[in-house]
């Protein structure tokens, strides 16, 4: 085999990374974005030469305003869309944000209708379900310690 041919068959993902903030409830903060009919996590697309880490700080700046510490990897997630192909998305703990940040935060308003804090069992409701599922994922992770490896959402011996 060939480079180029063994080059053409490696996966080249795009990867997204976002943080999971929660209010001193351990509710869950999620952004409206204005290109969306769903909320979504603070986060973006990682950019070249940017780890996905750098990435999930400067999202949650551009996006809120904010640069709070973010801490450990909480969720990675392969996630394939039809319509982007295979992605890779990081979930970083964002921790309880304090009330200095909170008053802080200046939603980006060409991307952002505005941002709330709900309860987990909320979060179905407002979002894609796969989202939601990487959201419960990352709840469980925070509370065990551990990092969870899922594919679309779903840790795979459970299966899709």
């Amino acid at each position: 085999m060939s480079e180029n041919d063994h080059e053409a068959k490696m996966a080249h993902p795009r990867m997204a990374a976002g943080a999971l903030f929660f209010d001193e409830a351990d509710r869950v903060l999620l952004v409206e974005p204005l290109y969306k009919d769903y909320r979504d996590i603070p986060g973006g697309y990682v950019e070249q030469g940017e780890s996905p880490r750098q990435a999930c700080v400067r999202e949650v700046h551009e996006e809120l305003g904010i640069k709070p510490n973010i801490g450990r990897l909480l969720v990675v997630d392969w996630a394939p869309n039809p319509g982007e192909g295979d992605k890779v998305l990081y979930l970083f703990d964002g921790g309880r944000l304090s009330e200095d940040h909170r008053e802080q935060i200046e939603v980006q308003a060409d991307e952002l209708r505005g941002y709330d804090f709900h309860l987990a069992k909320q979060v179905p409701e407002l979002t894609i379900p796969r989202l939601a599922r990487r959201i419960d994922a990352a709840i469980q992770a925070r509370t065990s310690g551990l990092t969870a490896y899922l594919e679309h959402g779903q840790s795979p011996e459970i299966g899709t």
